[in-house]
């Protein structure tokens, strides 16, 4: 062992030491390190600055924009919603639910953008169910890890893996390669947390008292004017309003019932008017979004050719897709004070509706002609941008509460289709090898912009720039390894520790070896450090590289035991209240089954020998 290797080994301690402190930025230690192999010479500027260049962090940032996309297009809002439906009040079904779906959106977007999207939704649920939310959502982020096992793109260390094996001289991964392994640890994953982990996790249910408490729109809206209600009216053939404007059919004046949302069929398929304008046509078949007294709503059915439609959770979700709602308080100062909202003209001012307006907690029965005062609370609806505009004009009002719709915005849900289209042309580019996986996610990425499925903004926004930095500045580790014959000492210990024993030893040692390095570091750090070390060990011994670098990958992703490894599973921490204890004592019992499965399923589609 020379200096130099000495030197490249007290660096990864260090820097190791730095990353597990949790006081120093892991990009400022990944910067540290290249700036260190440069002044002492083991790298050239040039080789200590090739991650910055490098496939993988051009194909991190590409899939990055891909995710965001699914979750402005509202993907992954629709799955954490058919999960709400079809979970009911079984908490083994919600479980499974759970765990699959972040599974299957993991593998083609990122799992920590997939836990922090079923979050809310976790906790719409037990808030419903009365279920606890600690026993689903450390199983929420264990699926979320999981679904890195599930394909190429899933996560940055298959990426790194899939890299050095081309650098390597052997051919990278598919894009489905180890999917029946990852399938395997989660089915065995799903198993573990229905029959024995979720009974380690607290008791069942929750008392009221307990429970999460989410204020829905409804519930603002009628703490402000509980005598009103909404409906769906669709528009019949020979309707008088047919023809007619909003403002001509007279409905506000003659039935005290307002619109504020009309769904008419175009020739582009459906188009949601939010907060219409007067001007807007009525047409047959037009449906209207109204909101009334319901003696108002029956008065106006009776009289006119209206069907009162049916309520429909898909189509109440795509209008809060477009509408919102929002407390706000008239400042002391305002210049609204004194003033009605009729004389104010708030409607056509503001583009917003004022559904119910309190008074020392009190709701006013009629509030449109009534002066304001300072403090008094409006619940105003319409189109998210105007609610967000409100929030800008401080000197006329306070905003006190969103309802718990706002967190479930989605930008962009008209493109959902486009999105599923694109993302199904970069999986089948990449699966029949038409281009390589960094053209097929650049043409992807391009197409979310260019298709308006994101903004420019938008894709810059979602690119997680730390992330970046440390996969770049950790990947010289493995070139200084590699130069000063780090890799082959660690190698040949690997090697001697596993004797003449079977290729299930090294093995072995290679996915403990990356799992303990990801909980010390990170796991694209494991990777980087560990997927070179295992290929050279196994081509060294004769044995196909194939087994021993998709133990890295599954190793890699299994950060099950500790809190602090991966924000996958510290986003869970705080709704769940969880200590860290609970992650030890469910976390390794799923480490070592997930380890056993990789032992017994990979050489079953990835045999040792070449």
């Amino acid at each position: 062992m020379n200096h130099d290797t000495l030197f490249v080994f007290a660096l990864i301690a260090i820097a190791g030491a730095l990353m597990a402190s949790n006081r120093v930025r892991f990009d400022i230690v990944s910067l540290l390190v290249v700036l260190t192999l440069m002044l002492s010479g083991i790298l050239t500027i040039d080789e200590a600055l090739a991650g910055f260049g490098s496939q993988v962090v051009a194909m991190v940032a590409g899939l990055l924009v891909i995710g965001e996309m699914l979750s402005r297009t509202g993907v992954a809002r629709i799955v954490g919603d058919w999960v709400l439906k079809h979970g009911q009040q079984s908490e083994m079904r919600l479980l499974v639910l759970i765990m699959g779906s972040a599974a299957l959106l993991g593998s083609v977007m990122s799992s920590t953008v997939v836990v922090a999207l079923f979050i809310p939704v976790v906790l719409r649920i037990t808030a419903a169910t009365q279920l606890n939310a600690s026993r689903m959502l450390i199983p929420l982020s264990y699926a979320s890890l999981i679904s890195g096992m599930l394909t190429l793109i899933a996560t940055t260390p298959n990426i790194v893996v899939h890299g050095q094996l081309q650098d390597a001289g052997f051919d990278g991964f598919g894009f489905f390669s180890f999917s029946l392994v990852g399938l395997a640890v989660l089915a065995v994953a799903i198993t573990y947390i229905v029959f024995i982990g979720r009974h380690l996790l607290g008791k069942q249910t929750e008392t009221a008292d307990e429970r999460h408490k989410l204020r829905s729109i409804e519930t603002l809206w009628h703490e402000h004017n509980p005598d009103s209600t909404y409906c769906k009216l669709r528009v019949e053939k020979g309707s008088r309003f047919i023809g007619q404007s909003i403002a001509d059919t007279q409905l506000e004046t003659q039935y005290h019932i307002r619109i504020i949302g009309v769904l008419q069929r175009t020739l582009r398929g459906k188009s949601h008017i939010v907060s219409p304008a007067p001007t807007v046509e009525i047409q047959s078949g037009t449906i209207l979004l109204v909101l009334g007294k319901d003696d108002d709503i029956a008065q106006l059915t009776e009289e006119q050719p209206l069907t009162v439609l049916p309520p429909d959770n898909s189509n109440r979700q795509r209008w809060l897709w477009d509408i919102s709602g929002a407390a706000v308080l008239i400042h002391p100062e305002s210049q609204l004070v004194g003033k009605s909202l009729r004389e104010i003209g708030f409607r056509s001012n503001y583009n917003v509706h004022v559904l119910g307006v309190r008074r020392n907690f009190k709701p006013l029965k009629e509030y449109s002609d009534t002066p304001l005062k300072p403090s008094d609370s409006l619940f105003v609806v319409g189109a998210w941008s105007k609610i967000q505009q409100l929030t800008q004009k401080n000197h006329d009002f306070v905003v006190t509460e969103f309802p718990q719709e706002h967190h479930d915005v989605v930008p962009s849900y008209k493109q959902m289709k486009i999105s599923l289209v694109i993302l199904a042309a970069m999986v089948l580019l990449t699966l029949f090898n038409v281009v390589p996986l960094i053209i097929a996610v650049a043409m992807a990425a391009l197409a979310a912009v260019f298709t308006r499925c994101l903004t420019m903004e938008d894709a810059y926004r979602s690119i997680h720039w730390s992330s970046l930095v440390l996969i770049a500045g950790m990947l010289p580790l493995a070139a200084a390894l590699q130069k000063t014959g780090g890799i082959e000492l660690i190698s040949n210990a690997l090697m001697s520790a596993s004797g003449d024993s079977s290729p299930y030893m090294l093995m072995s040692l290679v996915f403990f070896l990356t799992a303990s390095i990801g909980l010390v570091l990170s796991n694209t750090a494991a990777a980087v450090l560990v997927s070179p070390i295992a290929i050279y060990a196994a081509t060294s011994m004769g044995l196909s590289p194939y087994p021993f670098a998709i133990a890295v990958v599954i190793a890699a992703s299994s950060a099950f035991s500790t809190p602090v490894a991966t924000p996958v599973v510290s986003l869970v921490v705080e709704p769940g209240r969880y200590k860290f204890i609970d992650f030890v004592k469910t976390g390794l019992p799923l480490l070592f089954l997930t380890y056993l499965t990789t032992l017994l399923v990979t050489p079953l589609l990835f045999p040792f020998t070449p």
